[in-house]
This record gives structure tokens, C-alpha cells and sequence, in this order.
């Protein structure tokens, strides 16, 4: 088994200048998203502890411990390849057909991820989210790092609301950060992810269907 480790960026810390200033993006990487990584690694040795010592006293506590920062690693990692200094755009091949047809319109689709971004009740994330079992685009809220999320959904592209993630350039203007992350966006890496969310099989239907 492998503990978790805070991946290497792609690109420098002031690649994405001007719309995430480097200081912001390092101590955003190096501080907050390293916190994620050690909480998770910690919680898994504080779990392995209690099936030694059969003393499940802190379970819930420690349940909710793996989740929160298990789940913020993982959007974490996600949203660092989900940018890129020569991103924005919009996305193309399969991935704009499928935009077209689960919501009329990259448009359309761009203002309900700003609107659930814009919305969000405390911190959280907006997602593009691919839906395995009704096989649709779906855009989600997600609370914290892991709350309001569907079980069957993969999330391909995220937004960070939380306000670490904008506050140090942006203060309290979070329409702004909304709008400069589409000038970041990575289409490419979502394209990737969309290409193998659609090969998931929860295997929830009859083999009839």
C-alpha cells in the first residue's frame, strides 16, 4: 500500500499569471493541499490503530476525518491538471457533442457551473461531472470537499470556491476568480477524463438492459 503524496505541478508557480498569482498558487499547493495529503495519511494510520486495538470509539470522527481530506487531495490533484498557461477555449470532438447535448450549448453549460460556483453555501467546489448510470453531463456542488456529490458521478472538471483558492488576488469578488479560471482551462485533460468516466460500469443494471 502507498501513502498519499502531494504531486508535482506541471508548470512553475507563475505560469498562470496573470488570473493566479505564483504566491498564491504556491502557498495554495504547498500549504493547503499538503495539509489534505498529511490529514489523509494520518487518518489512515489512526484507522489502522483502532482494528489493532478493536477500539472503534472515534469511528464516526474518523470516517469523516478520511473523507474530507482524502476527497480534498483528490480534487486537488484534479484541479492542478485541469490548468494549463495556454488554457481556455472551449472544448472540442466528443466532448463539445456531448456539452451540446446534455445542455443545448457550451454556454448554457458555462452558466450553471458559474451559477453553482457563484452559489455554493460556505466552501466547496463546482464540478462537470460525468454521470455513469444515466450516462449524462452533470454539473454538481460540492460542499467542503466531499458533501452534495451523487455516488455514481466522476467529476472531470472542478472549481475551487473555497477562499484559498482566489481570495489573495480576487478578495470577496468571486465572479471575477469564476471568470478567470475559464481562461486556465486544461479541455485537453477534461477531454481525457471524459474518455475514461465513460467506460465505468457500476454494474447497477439488470444484463438484460
Amino acid at each position: 500500500m502507498h501513502t498519499y503524496v502531494l504531486p508535482e505541478l506541471d508548470y512553475g508557480y507563475s505560469a498562470l499569471e496573470p488570473y493566479i498569482p505564483a504566491r498564491a498558487l504556491e502557498l495554495h499547493h504547498l500549504k493547503h493541499h499538503a495539509a489534505y495529503v498529511a490529514g489523509a495519511n494520518a487518518t489512515i494510520s489512526q484507522l489502522g490503530r483502532a482494528r489493532e486495538q478493536s477500539d472503534f470509539t472515534t469511528i464516526n470522527q474518523l470516517e469523516k476525518s478520511l473523507a474530507f481530506h482524502l476527497s480534498g487531495h483528490v480534487l486537488h490533484s484534479m484541479f492542478w491538471r485541469n490548468l494549463r498557461p495556454d488554457g481556455g477555449g472551449r472544448p472540442e470532438h466528443e466532448l463539445l457533442a456531448a456539452v451540446e447535448e446534455h445542455f443545448g450549448n457550451f454556454r448554457a453549460m458555462q452558466a450553471q457551473v458559474n451559477a453553482a460556483a457563484m452559489n455554493i453555501q460556505g466552501s466547496g467546489w463546482a464540478a462537470l461531472s460525468w454521470d455513469s448510470i444515466g450516462e449524462r453531463l452533470l454539473v454538481e456542488q460540492i460542499h467542503d470537499h466531499q458533501g452534495n456529490s451523487e455516488q455514481g458521478g466522476i467529476p472531470l472538471l472542478v472549481v475551487d470556491m473555497w477562499e484559498h483558492a482566489y481570495y489573495l488576488k480576487y478578495e470577496n469578488r468571486k465572479g471575477e476568480w469564476i471568470d478567470a479560471f475559464w481562461n486556465l482551462v486544461n479541455w485537453a485533460d477534461v477531454e481525457a477524463r471524459f474518455t475514461h468516466a465513460r467506460r465505468l460500469d457500476l454494474a447497477l443494471l439488470s444484463p438484460s438492459h
